[in-house]
């Protein structure tokens, strides 16, 4: 995390990470046999941590408010060391589920995360679709921010209207039950 905190991506050398951890290559290459490895996992490594820093919304917050807040405050937390973040979201975006074990960790810790802030127990195949369909819009919103091309102001904006604009055709959103029993289930038909 502080040689990729330093240097961009192109300029972090595996034998200079090796030294730093005290291993030989060898040993870096047999559980990180690339950048892409390396980063990811420390990536998957931050997921894990944030989820052990999140606490409960307040009472009465919607829902969508409250994964809203959560994108704020892991974009914060990301944000605090761009290069870094650079670093972890250009290698977990190339990484290959099939042969980057810790991409899927990070994909199924941010799924978790959100469904739990929503309160879906037993997520539809629609919430899982709305919240990797929310993930891949916060990772182009970093991506931007990164990139200079959005303020944090802009970045955390856009986080929180995605997140109404994306779940609101969630399982358990308000008048969900009301529109199923009417033979209507908000989905656009036709």
């Amino acid at each position: 995390m502080r040689i990729g905190s330093e240097k961009p991506l192109e300029r972090v050398q595996m034998h200079e990470v090796a030294k730093e951890a005290g291993v030989a290559i060898g040993t870096l290459y047999r559980y990180f046999p690339s950048k892409v490895h390396l980063f990811t996992a420390v990536m998957a490594d931050q997921v894990d941590r944030f989820r052990e820093s999140i606490r409960p919304p307040e009472p009465g917050v919607a829902p969508e408010d409250a994964v809203g807040e959560l994108l704020v405050q892991a974009s914060r937390q990301l944000l605090r060391r761009p290069v870094l973040a650079s670093a972890m979201l250009q290698c977990s975006g190339l990484a290959n589920a099939a042969t980057v074990g810790d991409a899927a960790r990070i994909d199924n810790g941010f799924r978790e995360i959100i469904l739990e802030a929503l309160g879906i127990e037993v997520p539809t195949v629609k919430d899982v679709t709305l919240v990797r369909l929310l993930m891949q819009c916060w990772y182009g919103v970093l991506q931007s921010s990164l990139n200079g091309r959005a303020s944090l102001s802009d970045l955390e904006n856009d986080i929180r209207l995605a997140c109404w604009l994306l779940l609101a055709p969630r399982s358990n959103a308000p008048g969900r039950e009301e529109n199923q029993e009417n033979g209507r289930t908000g989905d656009r038909e036709g």
